[in-house]
């Protein structure tokens, strides 16, 4: 652990790069929280962006824009299919069924506390589980919940902090989640920044 926190520390003192994870972290507090039509379009983008490239899920995410809540499953398959997306008909049945829950979202987010809210879209935001529920949730301000995609893991197994598990459950999950708190106090950083910082050391690449 004490090798990641250093190579972290060291990064942290590159003022440049500190700045544009500060950027992106404001830019996640701008989410309008209070519609339920932008909430719905960013969950949008983690339910597709789940065994995909970031990148594309963006690019994707802009295309359909409001599509995502007009478009009927037949039509948003085939629009996802012609924008080059791995999982058309899967992903478009994931979003459609979502629908039901999108006018809930603003109450649920005004009244849960974080691990509340994530254990709620879990159980009833298809497509979505912790891994996908934490990254929407960062996306719009929250700053306590662990990403935890391959990359993530990669970094920590690198480390020899953690063996990469076959499975990631729910048990396993919260423990790895628990290991980057620990993380994330030495180094005085919140588990969003912390991502940002993790993702970079793997990907060199700063996303969403």
């Amino acid at each position: 652990m004490e090798s990641l926190v250093k190579e972290l520390n060291s990064l942290k003192n590159n003022k440049e790069f500190t700045k544009t994870v500060n950027t992106r972290l404001k830019e996640f507090k701008q989410v309008n929280k209070n519609s339920n039509k932008e909430l719905f379009k960013e969950l949008c983008f983690c339910i597709l962006t789940a065994n995909f490239n970031a990148k594309r899920g963006i690019e994707i995410q802009k295309k359909i824009n409001n599509g995502f809540l007009t478009l009927t499953e037949k039509q948003l398959a085939k629009k996802l299919k012609s924008l080059g997306y791995r999982f058309p008909n899967t992903r478009a049945n994931y979003i459609t069924t979502s629908r039901k829950h999108h006018k809930d979202l603003k109450t649920k987010i005004s009244s849960l506390e974080e691990k509340e809210l994530r254990a709620w879209l879990v159980k009833n935001i298809k497509g979505l589980g912790y891994k996908e529920s934490s990254h929407f949730l960062r996306n719009i301000g929250f700053k306590n919940l662990a990403i935890l995609d391959f990359h993530i893991i990669a970094v920590l197994e690198n480390h020899k902090i953690i063996k990469k598990p076959k499975t990631i459950t729910k048990t396993k999950y919260l423990e790895i989640e628990n290991i980057l708190e620990k993380i994330s106090n030495k180094l005085n950083f919140s588990q969003a920044e912390l991502d940002l910082y993790l993702w970079y050391l793997e990907t060199n690449t700063i996303l969403k």
